[in-house]
Order: C-alpha cells, then structure tokens, then sequence
C-alpha cells in the first residue's frame, strides 16, 4: 500500500483501516507443497527473520503502518491468496503494531512463524529442498489422461506440475541472471551432481523450462530446448550435430536465411551439402550412398511454396544409412503435423510464428530425444542465445491459444486457396490442402490440417501485384507469419529485392509470387478484401 509522503494523513490512513485479505476459495486440486520453490534463498522462521542485527529502532511507525488486524489476519488459508504480500511486509507490521524494539513482537513472531507451517502453498521451508529447480525433460506421463492437443497447451507444465510453487494460474516470470548457493558446498555437491540448479542464467530459467515443456508434452518429445529464435535453432542444432568435415542434405526450397548459412557458412567448417528436390527420394538415396551423411535437414511444408515431405519414407530410408533426419515444423505446427511420431529425430520451429502466435515475441524451439537436445543444448550454452524469461512468459500465454488461432486459420487458409484457385487473376496457388498442389497426398496422410499460409501467383508482373498487395485492407505488408493478424508479402521484393530478377529464378521466386498467412479475422472479411484487392488490378 503506497501512500504520498506529501498527502498521508491519520485520516488518509483510516480510510484503510478495515484492510481484509479475500476469503478462501476451495483448493480442492492435488497437493503442490512438494513442488521445488526456486527463488527462495533460505529457511525462514521467526527467529532468522530478525537476525543478522536487523533493527527496528529509528524506523517510522508512520510510513509502515498496517492496519492493527493486519497479522491476525495472516492465517494459514488467507496467505494463499495473499502471497503478494511477502515477508517484508509481515516484517513491517511488526514495526507498526509492535514496540520499537531488536526484538520482535510477540504478534510479529507468531506471524513470522507461521510462514513455516506445513501449508500446501506457502511453506517457505521447502526452499531449502535440494530440489529447487526442475532442469530435466519433460514428463510426458502427467498429461496422458489428456486426450486433445488443445487441453495439452493450455495445461502441459503449468497446472500439471511446474517448478515454481504458486497460487497464481499464470506461470510468475523469474527475472534473474544468476542463481546463488547458500554455501561452498552446495556450490561443490552441484559442480559433482548432487544439488540441481540453473548456476546462470545463460544456463536455464525456472520460466523458460515451463515454456519447454508446455512443446515436449505437445510433440511427445523427451526433451525441448528453446532459443532466442527460430534462426538461432537452426543454426545451433546444424553446427552440433554436423561434423567438421561432414555431409548434409537439405532441399531446394527453404527459408532463404537458412539456405544462406548452409551454402556460405557451413563450408568454411568443410562440411559439404547436397541439395535436392522435396520430393527427390531417389536424390536422397544416391546421396545416403555416396556420402557418410550425419543429417537431413529441411522444412515441411517449406517456405514460401509449401512443398512436402514424406517424413515416414525419408526417416527410415536416413536411419538405414546412419543419418539423423531434422523437420522444421514451423509452417505445420505441432497441432497439424506429428514430425517426431512419423519418424523424424528431432522437430525444429521458430515459435515466433504459430506457437507464440501474436507477433509479439521471438523464439526458437528444437524438441526430440534426451541425448541429441543435450547435445545441442552444451553448445547453446557456449554460443549464449538465451531466450529472455520475458519472451518465454509470452510464448506460454500464446500457445494457451494455439489450437483455437490453428483451426480458425487452417480453415480459412483452405477456404481461401479455393477462393484463389478459382479466380480469373490468379495463375497458380500453392497450397498443400488442394488437390493441385503436387504433395497434396503425403500431406492427407501425415497432416491433419494444412496451415494458415497460402502462396499464390497474381497473373501480372512485379508492380501489377504490388498494386494488389497495396490495395488489401486488412494484411499487413510484413515478414513473418502465424500470428492473429493476417500478413501478405511479395517475396521478390520483401526477401530477395537484394537479388536480380534471374538470380531470383534460380530459386523459383517470380516477381508476381505473393505470401498470404492468414490470421483470425473473419473468414468473409478477408474474402471480400482479397477479391477487392483483385478486382482493383
């Protein structure tokens, strides 16, 4: 309770005389007292509270001053929804409604102690449980009564175990660099195994870990690691699991910043990479057989034409050889597409997209088995893209809401393609849900939605559908993709103006291709403004 120094008055002060904390609502879920608390640094009693030569003496009763039914009111049921308040505060009642003295008040004591009580929410003295944090996988085995991916989101690492202990249905965001030891040999039984901490924040954040495994429980992975972003994902995992002096294979079509870092980035560490078509099974075999390949990497669906791989074939066809397959799942998300069920070893998404789902935040997540995400995971930590716990509290609100924003856009993605396929100004729309689209039955069978991007070529050149794309009403002209709101671009000119009009060919970016990733507005709305905008050309 802040009060103005320059406006506090005994009758100010009396206006909240009759503070009462809220009554107790009916905890009637599983006990949580045995989760680990984190950022709890010691065991608090009445005793310790006030040792250390912590005096009263000197303080103003005036500027501490708490209502004279304040500590009474601190029972066991009414500090769980009081828990805001802390232990300073109950300090401060002490030096309102006890004397100025070292010691505390009899009330004080009463109150300090009774932080330590065996409650089911607030029992402080289990900080100095060696198991403060929780850093390994996920436990998948916690949401198996779950039967749909939706229920999956909103409770995966929060309601069905987090390692914070709180009262609050949103997971607290921990805004800390760095984790302290109470003594050198905690400090020693960590460094040998024995105590569990994140040390650094570079390491692991009690915030981030929920946002891990809320994915891990969605992919059915063993473990997540999440990044900076999705870029940062990408290239981290790539320079893990690819030796000095190995072999890759990716496909032609893919996001051009990852193509960038496998043709002029990987080279200068000898690793050479063969690149095929989608769809070149035979490409891949040949590729298997002439090269000892340590990993297949690419997107499915890709970006920006949406081409699909079949994940089952080649993940088996990889494994016969010793190769290790990677699928960007980010145009798929976890809701339509199953990468690591249909045989995949690890699932990489930039959750900037679909997952955070609000074009608000950036991050990157890589999920599969315990030992290749440690893998990945000792290198993150050398290399430091650390996503912020900030960014990880919104990527958790975002996917609370995945399947929702998922179904909305896959519907109206679909709905739309159809839209355009049939229109007079439009040439062709790559879609992996149309029957046209030349993957469209390995996506029936390894996808239960096809997204909410669809890519299509306006019949004109490169300023006839600029004109389109500036007379849409409701898309913003924009990179990225995946959010609420609905964004349109023209590649050619949004992610390789820096290119010719050949050198964009090489990669079959014509000038008239344009982007459309469809978000949550209404499916009427957005077809009246894209057959607007055509009509205008």
């Amino acid at each position: 309770m802040a009060v103005s120094s320059s406006s506090f008055s005994p009758r100010v002060f009396n206006a909240y005389s009759s503070f009462e904390c809220r009554p107790d609502p009916d905890f009637s879920g599983a006990p949580i007292g045995d989760k680990p608390r984190v950022s709890c640094s010691r065991r608090v009693t009445a005793s310790s509270l006030y040792a250390g030569g912590v005096s009263t003496r000197g303080l103003s009763s005036l500027i501490f001053r708490f209502p004279p039914n304040f500590v009474r009111q601190l029972s066991i049921k009414a500090r769980r929804n009081c828990s805001n308040i802390g232990v300073a505060q109950i300090v401060a009642a002490s030096w309102s409604n006890g004397p100025a003295s070292d010691s505390p008040s009899p009330a004080a004591a009463a109150a300090a102690a009774a932080v330590t009580v065996n409650d089911d929410v607030t029992n402080v003295e289990d900080c100095t449980d060696n198991r403060s944090v929780q850093i390994g996988g996920s436990d998948n085995s916690a949401t198996s009564f779950l039967r749909s991916d939706g229920s999956i989101t909103v409770h995966a690492g929060e309601r069905l175990g987090r390692g914070i202990v709180t009262d609050a249905i949103t997971t607290p965001v921990v805004n800390t660099s760095a984790y302290f030891f109470k003594k050198t040999q905690e400090l020693i039984d960590f460094k040998e195994k024995r105590h569990t901490s994140f040390e650094y924040g570079r390491y692991g954040n009690p915030t981030t870990v929920v946002a891990e495994e809320k994915i891990s429980a969605l992919e059915g992975a063993e473990s997540t690691l999440i990044m900076a972003s999705g870029m940062c994902a990408s290239t981290v995992m790539l320079m893990a699991l690819v030796p000095a002096g190995g072999h890759m294979v990716t496909t032609t079509d893919c996001y051009r910043k990852t193509r960038i870092f496998i043709e002029n980035f990987l080279p200068k560490m000898g690793i050479s990479v063969t690149v095929i078509d989608p769809a070149d099974v035979d490409g891949l075999e040949a590729a298997l057989n002439k090269n000892k390949v340590s990993l297949f990497f690419t997107e499915s669906p890709t970006n920006p034409f949406l081409r699909c791989v079949d994940i089952e074939r080649v993940s088996k066809l990889c494994h016969s050889k010793g190769a290790l397959v990677c699928i960007d799942g980010t145009f798929a998300t976890p809701l339509n597409q199953k990468a690591l069920a249909l045989g995949a070893d690890l699932v990489l998404h930039s959750a900037t997209k679909f997952i955070g789902g609000h074009n608000d935040v950036l991050a990157g997540c890589i999920s599969g088995p315990e030992k290749l995400i440690t893998e990945i995971r000792t290198l993150h930590h050398i290399l430091g893209g650390t996503l912020n716990p900030n960014a990880a509290y919104l990527i958790i609100r975002g996917m609370k809401t995945l399947h929702l924003r998922v179904k909305q856009q896959n519907s109206t993605a679909l709905r739309m393609a159809k839209v355009l396929e049939a229109h007079p100004r439009v040439r062709r729309v790559y879609y992996p849900g149309l029957p046209s689209h030349p993957e469209h039955e390995i996506a029936k069978q390894q996808m239960t939605g096809f997204g909410g991007v669809v890519s299509f070529e306006v019949d004109g050149d490169l300023m006839t559908t600029s004109k389109f794309v500036d007379a849409l009403r409701i898309p913003y002209i924009a990179p990225s993709f995946g959010g609420c709101e609905s964004i349109v671009d023209q590649p050619a000119i949004m992610s390789y103006w820096d290119l010719s009009q050949a050198e964009r060919r090489k990669y079959g970016i014509e000038d008239n291709l344009v982007r459309f990733s469809f978000g949550v507005e209404d499916f009427q709305d957005l077809k009246a403004d894209v057959q607007q905008a055509l009509d205008s050309i």
